[in-house]
């Protein structure tokens, strides 16, 4: 059997799985919206997060939203992951988090790593952290930059040091956000990163989402777009753990090439999220004011109880939506592309990369 053969054999299969993930979902990862305060700034924030006023909940309603998974989810526990903003700064991080630990829940989280000093470090160490993501979006003078913050590259590298010095952290990855003017930083930053004891590097392209809408100056090209998969793709041929995240359908060339498996978007089907209001919806990047997206609130129903009876938007093919969509030859594989770019309203996608990966396929 060729490659092309055996990939079409495998997305098939993936496409029946993923049918029957509609009709039975079955919760892996959940994140939690610590906060929506941040001490950085960044060009290309889904979430717009920054200087964020914001009403958050208190470390027992975490806690208690916490009893409730484990009563409800016992024998099969999601994975929390714990995002923001920054998390280091919400208040209560340490009581939630060693909570969740002793619960007997896995935990990881998404930080710029400014704050992870070597102190801070062994706060997470006690609180049984297993996984990070840490964000390193260039050169020194290109990250900071991108992040608002003078310093945030020297601070998040010593923050990454720290943790890899305590040895307690089951994976430590490292990801890279891609602009249109930084793409031609990745070989400079790969090589920075071959001396830095991590476990992964995922690279990305950046989206049509957030703060990102208002620079459109730095949305990938077609041709950013087949250089980015290029590069990934050279990596990996000597065995090199860079990956490309799990957003988008890349086409029979790429996909299985520059990560682990094929496209498969998860928001609602294995994964959900709790933000900071206690407002539940899928992937923490989708655009939360976009009608339909939130299914419901954890002050008013249990979670489990949303997962269970919502959803229904995210558990459909939504190229059905979408007369391109409908009448592209990739529509089995895709079924729309990624939740988190898709206008609801209008029903598009924002990023389809057909054009710039198989045009004529």
């Amino acid at each position: 059997m060729n490659k092309t053969k055996m990939k079409l054999s495998h997305l098939d299969l993936q496409h029946d799985v993923r049918v029957k993930f509609f009709d039975k979902p079955i919760l892996q990862q959940l994140f939690f919206e610590l906060t929506l305060n941040c001490n950085e700034h960044c060009w290309h924030c889904g979430s717009r997060c920054g200087d964020v006023k914001m009403g958050e909940m208190s470390p027992d309603e975490w806690k208690e939203i916490l009893d409730q998974l484990k009563e409800d989810y016992k024998g099969s526990l999601p994975q929390i992951n714990v995002t923001g903003g920054e998390p280091l700064l919400y208040p209560g991080f340490e009581e939630v988090m060693s909570y969740a630990h002793e619960l007997g829940f896995k935990w990881g989280m998404t930080s710029n790593a400014v704050l992870i000093t070597p102190e801070v470090a062994q706060m997470l160490k006690r609180c049984g952290m297993n996984t990070i993501s840490v964000s390193i979006d260039g050169l020194p003078e290109t990250h900071d930059k991108i992040r608002g913050l003078k310093g945030a590259y020297k601070r998040a590298m010593e923050g990454i040091q720290n943790l890899i010095d305590l040895q307690f952290v089951e994976h430590i990855m490292v990801t890279t956000v891609v602009n249109h003017q930084t793409i031609s930083e990745l070989e400079p930053l790969y090589e920075i990163l071959c001396d830095v004891d991590i476990d992964s590097w995922r690279v990305m392209g950046i989206e049509p989402i957030g703060r990102a809408l208002e620079h459109p100056e730095l949305l990938l090209t077609n041709e950013d777009h087949k250089a980015l998969m290029e590069f990934i793709r050279n990596k990996r041929a000597n065995n090199d753990p860079v990956t490309y995240g799990c957003c988008h359908y890349l086409g029979l060339d790429y996909e299985r090439e520059v990560r682990d498996w094929y496209f498969f978007c998860m928001a609602g089907i294995t994964v959900a999220s709790i933000t900071v209001t206690g407002d539940v919806y899928g992937c923490l990047d989708i655009d939360r004011t976009q009608p339909g997206v939130i299914q419901g609130n954890v002050h008013e129903r249990r979670f489990s109880d949303i997962w269970a009876n919502e959803f229904k938007a995210f558990r459909r093919d939504r190229s059905a939506d979408n007369e391109d969509c409908k009448n592209c030859k990739s529509r089995k594989y895709c079924m729309g592309g990624a939740f988190h770019t898709w206008d609801l309203a209008a029903g598009t996608q924002r990023l389809c990369l057909a054009d710039a990966l198989f045009p004529d396929k």
